[in-house]
């Protein structure tokens, strides 16, 4: 059980909410901005002296890695950047065409970059959800386009996103002229360099800026990172792990009508990768049966955003159209398998040269409202969202359209210290073959209403007490298409969960010495999914597993003092269990590692920063199930602003040490071969002007 296997760690997490709360000043908090457009119950921001703010007030698990962080993490992909977020698992994640998201242990996994169980958005187009064998493809794009990453862990936080989201959501939001130009007329930019020992890494990032009135801002930015193959911790080569990836971005934003009540932002970003002679199967080291490919990735999301806010507390329309185009063509390149000229090589040949290509168009059309019915405030948001996904049709992976149309509601009310926040999604799909199913119907229809509930107390002393339960369904995907008897099994079921959630936090100023402040954010959740579609009993490519449990607790905890030192920590405890049909259970495979992350860091004003992270890890398994041993990885990262200083006032000059005593090991559910990268030596100038 969830409470027994935590009872000593919940004890302690109390006892150190309980201790400083008995002399509490005011707690020191920034309301969310509403410019993200997202409900009031996505919490309040806490102030504190470390990299990174947290969230209080609030029952949604809720991590924000802002610009400033994704700078000093010199991290090459997106995943690498959210895998300190306490649940989260980055799998194969060396390079952006192989890594994946893991959340909960839902996400990417051993098989698939993707389950269908967390939501990516980029400025609000979904991207990176289909199941291609082997290929890790949720999130391939670069972290220098953006400005903001956020994290949601869970189901509670979902409903305006998407179904079926048990693991959670990453959103990310893009760069903005505004960012470069302060938000006046004007130009403005920056250029960024970056050198990697490991590998022979380098970056180069260019972002122009322009705001020709104070009603219209364009930005471009282009960047270019490459990489050799990359060397682990005991001296030997991580095959497979070289890229190079040009990525650009194109926005502008014009802000119109009476009070600039009305805004149109445009963003167009792409990122492209063509490897030559490597193996198809992007989470191994070397070339296996399936071979090696030329392999084309390229990956699009343009998105046009209407917002009216006349300045009336009922009105915040945003009126969101996207389309995400991912396109992979592959190459077989002959006599590669060594099961070429044997009979199995017809039957792989069609999945080793295929040419991948899918696309979603959504409309999302949502308004946020404040409002008072007698003594219950309310903060409501409330849309539809219309949505159509097709993918080419190949041997390897059914083709066919996705058709959704979907309603939510989510109504933050407030009563005293009480808030109370209900959630509602209705979703109903269609999915039509791209191709007639002899035998099967061609298209299926699906519906379902899901939702939750949230609660938070705050005691008004800094202390606040929050839980949720929420219910989702995943509806039935274009890759359940087919006409065998598991496939006819699956497009008839809807995967269902329910997550359950209960934790507290604490935030204040002068807590254990004068001018600090401390923030610790804990919380228990334990998931079950059943009606499962997606995951089959070990060993079987046609069983389901009867049911999956997961269950764990995450702590988030920041600290600050006067003099500007600071100390970090995200932790994760959990397991889970897969029960099979049989009676048998075993434990659940893409269950997170038991992770701790501890930063000690100290900074003088806004000139320097000097930081070492600690990363251990516990209850690690590889992706064929394996056990791995515990592993330990220190990271040194130093930040120089030489702010007033002539020509150099606007540059940065960060140094960073990953894997500092270069450990040998294998990261979480990775492939056996794929070893983590030693010791690396990171360099990054950079300049503003």
């Amino acid at each position: 059980m969830l409470i027994s296997m935590l009872r000593g760690t919940t004890a302690l997490f109390c006892l150190s909410l309980a201790m400083p709360a008995m002399a509490q000043d005011q707690p020191l908090t920034l309301p969310v901005a509403e410019e993200n457009g997202d409900p009031g119950f996505l919490g309040t921001l806490i102030l504190t002296g470390g990299k990174r703010d947290l969230s209080f007030g609030t029952a949604l698990s809720r991590t924000v890695v802002d610009e400033e962080e994704i700078k000093d993490r010199q991290a090459s992909t997106v995943a690498q950047l959210i895998d300190s977020v306490p649940g989260v698992t980055l799998v194969n994640g060396t390079t952006p065409q192989g890594s994946g998201i893991n959340i909960r242990g839902f996400g990417a996994n051993t098989t698939f970059g993707s389950d269908q169980k967390i939501a990516v958005q980029i400025d609000g187009a979904s991207v990176g959800s289909e199941e291609l064998y082997r290929i890790g493809t949720q999130l391939f794009t670069d972290p220098l386009l953006y400005r903001k990453v956020e994290v949601l862990r869970g189901t509670i936080g979902s409903f305006a996103y998407g179904s079926g989201i048990v693991g959670g959501v990453v959103k990310l939001e893009t760069k903005d002229a505004s960012d470069f130009t302060g938000g006046v007329p004007g130009f403005g930019g920056s250029q960024t360099f970056e050198f990697s020992s490991n590998g022979n890494g380098w970056v180069s990032s260019t972002n122009l800026a322009w705001m020709p009135t104070e009603g219209a801002e364009f930005l471009l930015n282009y960047s270019l990172r490459d990489q050799d193959d990359l060397t682990a911790g005991d001296g030997t080569t991580i095959g497979n792990s070289a890229f190079r990836t040009p990525s650009y971005l194109a926005k502008g934003k014009f802000t119109f009508g009476q009070d600039d009540a009305h805004s149109l932002t445009f963003s167009h970003s792409s990122t492209v990768a063509d490897d030559k002679d490597v193996p198809y199967d992007q989470f191994v080291t070397t070339a296996d049966a399936f071979g090696r490919v030329d392999r084309l990735t390229e990956t699009t999301q343009t998105v046009l955003e209407y917002r009216f806010n006349p300045g009336s507390d009922l009105i915040d329309l945003r009126a969101n159209l996207s389309h995400a185009d991912q396109d992979i063509q592959s190459d077989y390149i002959a006599g590669s398998s060594p099961l070429e000229g044997t009979p199995s090589f017809p039957f792989l040949l069609p999945l080793v040269n295929a040419d991948h290509r899918y696309e979603t168009t959504k409309l999302t059309v949502n308004n946020r409202a404040l409002f008072d019915t007698g003594a219950v405030s309310h903060d409501m948001l409330a849309g539809f969202e219309v949505q159509r996904r097709k993918r080419a049709d190949q041997p390897s992976a059914p083709g066919g359209r996705d058709d959704r149309l979907a309603l939510f509601v989510v109504n933050e009310m407030r009563v005293g210290q009480f808030t109370v926040t209900p959630a509602l999604r209705y979703e109903k799909s269609r999915i039509e073959s791209a191709v007639p199913l002899a035998g099967a119907p061609d298209s299926y229809e699906k519906d379902a209403l899901m939702g939750g509930l949230a609660l938070a107390y705050d005691f008004g002393n800094g202390l606040s007490v929050f839980g949720s339960a929420a219910y989702t369904e995943g509806l039935p995907i274009i890759d359940d298409l087919g006409t065998s008897a598991t496939a006819q099994r699956r497009i008839g079921v809807s995967e269902k969960s329910h997550t359950f959630e209960l934790g507290a936090a604490y935030t204040g100023t002068d807590v254990f010495t004068a001018g600090d402040t401390f923030t610790i954010r804990g919380n228990l959740y334990q998931t079950e999914l059943w009606d499962i579609t997606s995951y089959t009993v070990a060993g079987s490519m046609s069983t389901e597993l009867d049911r999956v449990d997961s269950r764990g607790f995450e702590l988030e905890a920041s600290y600050g003092m006067a003099n500007d030192f600071y100390v970090d920590f995200a932790g994760h405890l959990g397991e889970g269990t897969e029960f099979n049909p049989d009676g048998t259970d075993a434990t659940w495979r893409n269950s997170p590692a038991d992770r701790a992350q501890l930063t000690l860091g100290k900074k003088w004003k806004d000139r320097l920063d000097l930081s070492w992270e600690i990363v251990y890890a516990a209850d690690r398994r590889d992706a064929l199930g394996a056990d791995l041993s515990d592993s330990t990885v220190h990271n040194l990262r130093a930040t120089w602003k030489p702010k007033g200083q002539g020509w150099l006032d606007g540059s940065e000059v960060r140094f960073g040490v990953e894997n500092a005593l270069d450990a040998d090991y294998v990261g979480h559910l990775s492939s056996p071969s794929r070893k983590a990268p030693g010791r690396t030596f990171k360099v990054t100038l950079s300049k503003t002007f």
